[in-house]
């Protein structure tokens, strides 16, 4: 199946932009969506953002609406989260995923997922 990989986290002063990246090894079909999803230590792993790959509609967690920013590149097979005014309790384990499920706000609608990136924000 997809393989996912993950770059661009990083450590950051609280207000400061990261822009993780995640790239397919296969190809990503139209049917498809992909998500980014969050874990931090000892905490449940949340939903951040997510993306219809035919249509390019775009759906956010209520935490992070305005500030981040979800975006495809087709024909890279490769998706990207714009990360901006990031806060302490932003720091957290990110994954991304891709599936065919329809209630793409829930990690159940997602199959295949990567290894993560830390992102680290301080004050």
């Amino acid at each position: 199946q997809v393989q996912l990989v993950e770059s661009g986290g990083g450590l950051v002063q609280a207000g400061g932009s990261l822009r993780p990246s995640c790239a397919a090894s296969g190809r990503i079909f139209s049917t498809h969506s992909m998500g980014w999803f969050r874990q931090a230590p000892g905490k449940e792993r949340e939903f951040v953002a997510a993306i219809r790959w035919n249509g390019g509609s775009t759906y956010y967690a209520d935490s992070v609406k305005g500030r981040f920013t979800i975006y495809r590149d087709a024909a890279k097979n490769t998706v990207y989260l714009q990360m901006n005014s990031l806060r302490t309790e932003d720091t957290a384990v990110y994954y991304c995923a891709t599936g065919r499920g329809w209630i793409i706000v829930r990690d159940t609608a997602y199959d295949a997922w990567g290894q993560g990136t830390q992102v680290t924000v301080h004050s």
